[in-house]
């Protein structure tokens, strides 16, 4: 079966400069390691945000998964990248359930894929910055270094709180918006170094390993002319792997969903 289904300016802190570590990793090897907070921001490039749409029920998958998990070797080294796995759900009434789909995803994938001019949605889908790659093993990392050579048209800044009581405390601010285009923000908890063997579908048998996967999405959140500020608090399930977390932002043009900033704020080790 073919896996084809039509279905605030520059802050001046750069993305490297972390204040302290991430406290997202708690519970190491069952263990708890109580890590300091976190205070990173993004820098004066555009960060590419790469967005996988996947499912364990595609056959075709697991490369562009390998693909994902193994981008940063693939780039530059200076490159700034944002990646994350978006599983769908319509290829679980093909003989498997992805656990990680999630319908939200469904409808992300068909707003850009109509935002890129296109109509027909498929796995594996790559965007780079909010744009279709379709010759991804050849495009995604000269892809990457376009976006990186723009200056940043938005500026995004996180704050996290060591977990207390499985609940990630964040404060996210963000400016860059303009009356000639709305912006919107996007917050996501993803999780790397799962894996899982498929018993049935396209995949049955297989033993697939997925990294970047979203596991917690919230928004979108209006980015107004006087920016953004917003507090969440996130729920961290108990079979998550609080070491391998990492907190995703993005703000994207409303109309036509181009990314303008990314930032993600990795488990880093106490200083």
């Amino acid at each position: 079966m073919s896996s084809q289904r039509k279905a605030m300016q520059g802050l001046k802190k750069p993305v490297h400069a972390i204040v302290a570590a991430l406290g997202i990793g708690l519970f190491a090897l069952g263990s708890m390691t109580v890590l300091a907070d976190c205070d990173i921001a993004s820098g004066p490039r555009t960060a590419a945000l790469v967005e996988l749409y996947t499912s364990q029920g595609c056959s075709s998958c697991p490369p562009a998964d390998r693909q994902l998990g193994e981008l940063t070797q693939l780039l530059d080294r200076d490159a700034e990248v944002v990646p994350i796995a978006l599983h769908v759900d319509y290829w679980d009434e093909l003989g498997w359930q992805d656990r990680y789909a999630q319908p939200v995803f469904d409808e992300r994938q068909r707003r850009l894929v109509t935002a890129n001019g296109q109509n027909t949605v498929y796995t594996p889908q790559f965007f780079v910055a909010g744009r279709e790659v379709r010759s991804w093993p050849a495009q995604l990392a000269a892809k990457v270094r376009d976006i990186n050579a723009l200056p940043a048209a938005a500026s995004l800044r996180v704050r996290a709180q060591a977990p207390h009581d499985d609940t990630l405390s964040l404060r996210i601010d963000a400016s860059g918006a303009s009356d000639n285009a709305p912006t919107t923000l996007y917050l996501a908890l993803a999780e790397s170094g799962l894996t899982q063997t498929i018993a049935a579908g396209e995949n049955g048998g297989r033993t697939l390993a997925h990294d970047h996967v979203v596991r917690s999405w919230s928004g979108p959140f209006a980015v107004t002319r006087e920016g953004l500020h917003l507090q969440r608090a996130l729920p961290l399930a108990a079979d998550w792997k609080r070491d391998r977390l990492e907190v995703v932002v993005f703000v994207q043009d409303s109309r036509n969903g181009q990314v303008l900033q990314a930032l993600r704020a990795r488990q880093c080790a106490a200083s």
